[in-house]
């Protein structure tokens, strides 16, 4: 029996079914946990290594272009993930779409604004005199 015959005419009709836009969100989610994983390590190595030190040392830290980078990357995979994160807390538990559509570019633009809020703060210390 085809798939097509296992539906209801109403959903026939009315197209029904798959968007096939939830799979490309829950690999994003993924990809992003795993990249999270050894920036993770590398973040809590690094500022252990720094506890008890002052603000210049902590430039001259940042001032190592690995370490701007990988403050960048740790950055926008973090708050990547918590709006993937959050995005799928707003579906599944707002219920009128225009709370739900609003609710989702509040968080979208929220997080834009901390990622490049994020960024300039790592440059700043990275290029300090």
């Amino acid at each position: 029996m085809a798939m097509s015959q296992m539906r209801s005419p109403l959903g026939r009709v009315l197209g029904l079914g798959s968007a096939k836009e939830g799979v490309e969100h829950w690999w994003m989610q993924r990809i992003t946990a795993i990249a999270l994983v050894p920036l993770a390590i590398w973040f809590v190595v690094a500022a252990l290594g720094l506890i008890g030190a002052d603000r210049p040392a902590m430039v001259a830290w940042m001032h190592s272009p690995m370490s701007a980078v990988f403050a960048v990357l740790l950055i926008v995979a973090v708050i990547y993930h918590l709006a993937l994160g959050l995005q799928v807390v707003i579906e599944d538990y707002v219920h009128s779409e225009a709370w739900k559509l609003a609710s989702i570019i509040v968080v979208r633009l929220w997080c834009v604004v901390l990622v490049v809020r994020g960024i300039l703060a790592v440059l700043t210390l990275a290029f300090a005199a």
